[in-house]
């Protein structure tokens, strides 16, 4: 396979656009925020967050989530070509929108009344605020990125057909798990790991979804430097919920199926995101192989 080099025709690649790089950038740290409060402050939700959140172990489950959306968004605003970023548009725009379904749904459960504190009432209408606005800012990015001339540019690391296997089964048991724990909190919950209120069903089930989506759109990406952002991410995420586990595992029954199922997913989240973190190649240390077998080529 042909390596991209850096003197390639650049004016042809579609670069990522100032906008697209900016909102992924002030996401990155809101879900820092988001994640502190979570993973942290796991057992404080009631005046660190938005919502009530009980048991802590979902609260932290949800906090890996967003500390996951930190490697997956702040990756992707690093990248100069829109191609190796975009992975995390898909997913991001469906988790966010999906949250905000959630927060209308479940409207009642939130902070927003006079007996919380007015800290607790600012971050929760702020939570309202941002997932409000960025699903809407996202699309208006996502149109004039697509409007920008040029092109991909070719794949420079492909992925082991055994690795796109694994992640498309991940992405389909993800995604449609997740809909259906969206859809029907109070019945899918019971094969969850934990307890689960509606909201906390739904909060999870977004998540699902949104990862489901970026494990799909890496098996369509096909190359592991595109997908350096999700790889990041799952890893963080696999990562973190081992952590969590350590922290708040007494709230799984240990003796059911379910408890050791979700322990082998954290495991090959893991496993796929270092393989494909592996495989990446960056477009730097090709060129400069690529010039030294030329160089060598040259000399003979």
């Amino acid at each position: 396979m042909k390596l991209e080099t850096e003197n390639s025709s650049t004016a042809e690649i579609r670069r990522l656009r100032p906008g697209m790089r900016a909102l992924l950038a002030v996401a990155t740290v809101l879900v820092f925020l988001a994640g502190m409060q979570l993973f942290v402050f796991s057992t404080r939700t009631a005046r660190y967050f938005a919502w009530t959140i009980d048991p802590p172990m979902t609260a932290a489950f949800l906090g890996a989530s967003y500390w996951a959306a930190v490697a997956l968004e702040g990756s992707a605003a690093r990248r100069r070509r829109w191609a190796d970023a975009r992975i995390a548009v898909p997913a991001v725009f469906v988790f966010t929108t999906l949250t905000l379904v959630a927060t209308l749904v479940h409207e009642d459960k939130f902070h927003f009344g006079a007996e919380f504190s007015g800290p607790t009432r600012a971050v929760t209408w702020t939570w309202l605020a941002v997932y409000t606005i960025v699903p809407v800012i996202m699309i208006v990015l996502v149109v004039a990125q697509l409007r920008a001339p040029g092109r991909d540019g070719p794949r420079t690391a492909d992925l082991p057909r055994g690795l796109l296997l694994l992640a498309g089964a991940q992405g389909i048991v993800l995604a449609g798990f997740g809909i259906a724990l969206f859809l029907a909190p109070g019945r899918v919950g019971d094969a969850w790991p934990w307890s689960l209120t509606e909201l906390t069903g739904r909060a999870i089930g977004a998540w699902l979804i949104g990862l489901g989506v970026a494990a799909l759109h890496a098996t369509w990406e096909r190359d592991a430097h595109r997908i350096r952002p999700a790889a990041d991410a799952y890893i963080v995420f696999g990562g973190l919920n081992g952590v969590a586990l350590l922290r708040y595992g007494d709230a799984l029954d240990w003796s059911s199926v379910r408890a050791w199922v979700f322990v082998a997913f954290l495991v090959s989240t893991v496993a796929v995101g270092l393989v494909a973190r592996r495989r990446d190649v960056p477009l730097v240390r090709s060129s400069r192989s690529s010039s030294r077998r030329t160089a060598t080529g040259g000399a003979r």
